[in-house]
């Protein structure tokens, strides 16, 4: 079994509700995952990582809402 490398932001304290993003890379694709989930993971390539992120900066998907639904 490999060993991931898991990355977290700088600006991510690390204490208890700290959760964030971390990301890893895996090859030739890049893997996400949250903190608090570490057991759910999503895989995608960097390219698209980079117009996910492009289009955030751009406030492409500032209209986008979401529900969220507490557990």
């Amino acid at each position: 079994m490999r060993t991931i490398n898991w990355q977290k932001s700088s600006y991510s304290g690390q204490g208890e509700g700290d959760a964030c993003v971390e990301v890893a890379s895996m090859g030739e694709d890049i893997a996400l995952r949250e903190s608090d989930d570490p057991d759910r993971v999503v895989t995608t390539t960097p390219t698209e990582l980079r117009s996910l992120l492009d289009g955030i900066k751009a406030g492409e998907f500032d209209r986008l809402s979401l529900t969220v639904t507490p557990p």
